[in-house]
């Protein structure tokens, strides 16, 4: 069953609007958090970007929804000891509810250092040997080690996560769906992509939970709920790999000038159609994922929260019902030939596109 969970955008809202969210999130209905991981917000209209594991902390004392970051990147910025110490504290305060989602970053965040912004492809070997690095430490034991990324030299965890705290790796193309298989435990990505969720699963992800989600914009006026995205998130439309490389947020303004009030309207549900909400929300589970985060952009919050438990999560509740049973007559029709030959699976997307992290929530728009 789809587990739908409520989005906290450190860029956007305060630390006091961020917690207030989540309670708002649970009385609502909503079954889990997630939470961005930003030093910079995308552009001076989002205005914030509150420390996430601060945050994380003052969540786990505040409620007891388990917690995901949507993501957070162990290579640059921050070392991956020093990761590895802040998700197991976290774990360990949110009694094993957490979980770390990371990512091959952006320059936005990870360039404030002053390090050389690598290519996809060194971030991607630094993503892993990150993961090793951090597993090791998860164990509570004295690790050293010596990576052509990092050093660790015999650090331990005391306070360590009691039993495995899960690492869902994020990714937007067939490369990194392979990776997030092979080394995470779980995959992050945030279109509704059938194929790209069959990939993971043929390359060693089947079992493991694929989690997305989507930013929406609750109001009863339309025509102002899409003004208020265009602009705070334009960002969200930038086509290529902008998002990975721009590195302040006046160049995303600069870039986000290319993005047109009509490309919002079209790419992000906007209003107070119900069944444009569910739609929206529900091709993520047509696509496979175990998980949906959905965040509410702009200031009308109560809106929104009173919209999903009154009118939108019973609808998603009830689809998932009739998906079930959808799925329990299919099987009990399904033929013996059906079962052997795979019939009817979707096939692995076979390009080789690269691919890095984007913005954590891409518009709807399947075709970005």
């Amino acid at each position: 069953m789809t587990e739908y969970g409520f989005f906290l955008s450190c860029e956007e809202f305060t630390p006091q609007e961020l917690i207030r969210q989540a309670e708002r999130a649970r009385e609502a209905g909503f079954t889990r958090l997630a939470i961005s991981d930003h030093f910079h917000p995308w552009n001076e209209a989002q205005g914030n970007s509150a420390f996430v594991w601060s945050v994380i902390g003052a969540l786990s004392q505040t409620v007891d929804l388990p917690v995901t970051t949507l993501v957070t990147c162990p290579t640059v910025r921050l070392h991956p000891a020093v990761t590895a110490q802040a998700a197991a504290t976290s774990s360990v305060l949110l009694d094993g509810r957490f979980a770390l989602g990371v990512g091959t970053g952006e320059a936005l965040n990870e360039h404030v250092l002053g390090d050389r912004w690598p290519s996809f492809e060194e971030r991607a070997e630094m993503l892993e040997e990150a993961v090793e690095v951090m597993r090791e430490l998860f164990t509570g034991r004295q690790v050293s080690h010596r990576g052509p990324n990092y050093t660790v030299d015999n650090a331990r965890l005391y306070t360590a996560p009691r039993g495995r705290l899960p690492v869902l790796v994020s990714g937007f193309g067939p490369k990194a769906a392979a990776m997030a298989a092979r080394i995470g435990d779980g995959f992050v990505t945030m279109t509704p992509d059938a194929d790209l969720v069959a990939a993971f699963r043929g390359a060693g992800g089947a079992g493991k939970p694929v989690v997305g989600g989507l930013k929406v914009c609750w109001s009863a006026d339309r025509e102002a709920a899409i003004d208020e995205v265009h602009r705070r998130w334009p960002t969200e439309l930038l086509p290529g790999e902008l998002a990975q490389l721009l590195p302040t947020p006046a160049h995303f303004e600069q870039a986000s000038t290319l993005v047109t009030r009509d490309m919002v309207a079209d790419a992000v549900v906007c209003g107070d159609d119900v069944d444009a909400h569910v739609e929206a929300v529900l091709a993520y589970p047509r696509a496979g994922f175990d998980e949906v985060y959905v965040g509410q952009i702009g200031p009308d919050q109560d809106a929104f929260f009173e919209a999903y438990r009154t009118r939108v999560l019973p609808a998603l509740k009830g689809a998932d019902a009739g998906a079930r049973t959808a799925a329990d007559t299919d099987r009990a029709l399904e033929t013996p030939e059906a079962r052997m030959t795979g019939e009817g699976a979707p096939a692995p997307d076979e390009s080789t596109k690269d691919a890095g992290d984007g913005p954590e929530f891409a518009p709807t728009d399947p075709g970005r």
